[in-house]
């Protein structure tokens, strides 16, 4: 990635695989999963087959980032076992099913006029079919992403019927609007198993030095759910746990797939927040409820992000830009979907709060995504810097509001804080966001941001200006409320500044910065 230096350190492990040596290397950012099924592939069998590891002395070996680098002559001993086929049966009824639906909505030229009472028999005949499929899916014990993969199927069934009793609505093609159908919930019973966190875990992932890019996505889930637990927030709301594991999912599914503004920026931000929580010791200063709205805010920050930003949102004239009269187009669609998925009573985990408490946690809410904004940077910092210089009264709910303003801004933008092998990546990252919408722009003839086009810009370029004059200035002003905030942040943003420049006074020059493949 960019110029080489974080995704060099790789691990070699060596495998005994019926009886023959082989090798997989295992680059910093694969998970757990990603190594099962590099395995999978040495061992020729089924990504969905279960593998156990073991070493010279029997013992079982986890199949996880962590596992310990072995050498050729103490292989770990491949043992794997084929998915069960009593399922077989199950399956071709299911894809019988998806046959005949697809059929019947594809190929009928007239599908907006067929007639209502058919629709309703058709629609009646499948979900009854259906239900009886989901029912023995799990009680038959498919592997959850087989699981996952019919609920999809599913779901997209049951969406085309829907839609066969309406025309379907033209938003012309805009693809920066949320998928209706991903606000449903798939199935009732959360996907994600339960992890048991280490004391280890527990302690690391308060610090702001935590490595995001360990952990893969069921793993980020059960570490959020833990933050909430943690926090004493489940009991502050009264959230029931499979509301909050059904939430936590449904977000997720309404993070795209972006280089960045992805699942895991919507971690990264989170966890940041949640290390300042506890560093700054926060409870101290604010109440629970404020608390819930600054971990709940992050989680929800950039949902169904498209991509491209708001500039390009307001020169392309698009629809979101067209709804929100180009005012924050994309953070006024974040709250937008982040409401719409807490309006499912199955998601809402703030059900059992009164009227009272939920209509300050959505406009509290609403206030920080709309404060993420980056074009209301300097207004946002002038207000704050106005109320330490007068002395900050943390009894004042303005003046509270504009520091989980700040706090908010500080842990979307605190990548540079983090160590080298984890900042360096999302730089790359954001690149090749970056990159992506400048080609676009070009194609159709929008202006572009010279900090986007890739013939113009170089890692050390995109990063020193941003460091000097957006992130030290506002982190050390949030350290004159809590100076710990120095040595553990701004100390090594300073660090970060330095390595830039120095790598821009030795990089060769007109180079542009390499894309994360």
């Amino acid at each position: 990635m960019g110029n080489g230096s974080s995704l060099d350190s790789s691990k070699t492990i060596y495998l005994s695989i019926a009886g023959k040596t082989e090798k997989i290397v295992l680059s910093r950012l694969c998970g757990s999963r990603d190594i099962h099924d590099l395995i999978a592939q040495a061992a020729g069998v089924s990504r969905y087959s279960e593998i156990t590891l073991r070493d010279s002395d029997g013992a079982l070996i986890p199949i996880s980032p962590s596992m310990a680098k072995n050498l050729p002559s103490s292989p770990y001993e491949v043992t794997t076992t084929t998915p069960s086929l009593a399922n077989a049966g199950d399956g071709e009824a299911f894809k019988q099913v998806l046959s005949q639906v697809t059929e019947q909505f594809t190929q009928s030229p007239n599908m907006d006029m067929l007639r209502v009472f058919k629709v309703d028999e058709m629609k009646l005949d499948l979900t009854n079919r259906i239900n009886v499929l989901e029912r023995r899916l799990e009680l038959e014990g498919l592997k959850a992403v087989e699981i996952e993969k019919c609920r999809r199927d599913i779901s997209d069934i049951k969406y085309q019927i829907l839609n066969s009793q309406k025309k379907v609505i033209d938003f012309n093609n805009m693809s920066a609007l949320s998928d209706e159908r991903k606000i449903s919930l798939k199935r009732d019973v959360p996907l994600y198993p339960k992890y048991t966190l280490s004391q280890e875990t527990v302690n690391y992932l308060k610090q702001p030095t935590f490595d995001i890019w360990d952990w893969e996505p069921n793993e980020m889930l059960s570490l959020l759910e833990h933050m909430y637990h943690e926090l004493g927030l489940v009991t502050e709301f009264n959230i029931n746990p499979i509301t909050l594991k059904r939430w936590l999912l449904c977000v997720q599914e309404n993070y795209r797939n972006n280089p960045f503004h992805n699942f895991r920026h919507c971690f990264c931000v989170t966890q940041m927040m949640y290390g300042m929580i506890h560093l700054c010791k926060l409870w101290e200063k604010m109440s629970r409820e404020d608390l819930g709205v600054l971990l709940t805010s992050c989680i929800c920050h950039d949902l169904d992000h498209p991509g491209y930003n708001n500039t390009y949102q307001i020169n392309a004239r698009t629809e979101l830009a067209i709804r929100y009269n180009d005012i924050s187009p994309l953070e006024n669609h974040h709250c937008a979907v982040a409401f719409k998925i807490l309006s499912n009573p199955e998601c809402n985990i703030f059900a059992n709060t009164d009227k009272e408490v939920y209509k300050r946690i959505r406009a509290a809410m609403t206030l920080l995504i709309l404060a993420s904004d980056m074009a209301r940077h300097g207004e946002i910092m002038d207000c704050f810097k106005a109320k330490i210089e007068l002395g900050f009264d943390y009894q004042d709910k303005e003046y509270l509001e504009t520091l989980k303003m700040v706090l908010i801004k500080c842990c979307d933008i605190s990548n540079e804080v983090r160590p080298m092998e984890v900042s360096d990546p999302w730089v790359d990252c954001l690149l090749e966001e970056y990159f992506n919408q400048s080609d676009r722009e070009k194609m159709e003839g929008l202006p572009v941001a010279p900090f986007m086009d890739r013939e113009k810009v170089t890692k050390p370029t995109a990063q020193i200006g941003f460091i000097k004059f957006v992130l030290i200035p506002m982190f050390e002003t949030v350290a004159q409320l809590f100076p710990i905030i120095d040595k553990t942040m701004v100390e090594p943003l300073r660090i970060a500044r330095d390595r830039y420049e120095h790598m821009k006074e030795t990089s060769v020059p007109n180079t542009s910065a390499k894309k994360d493949e």
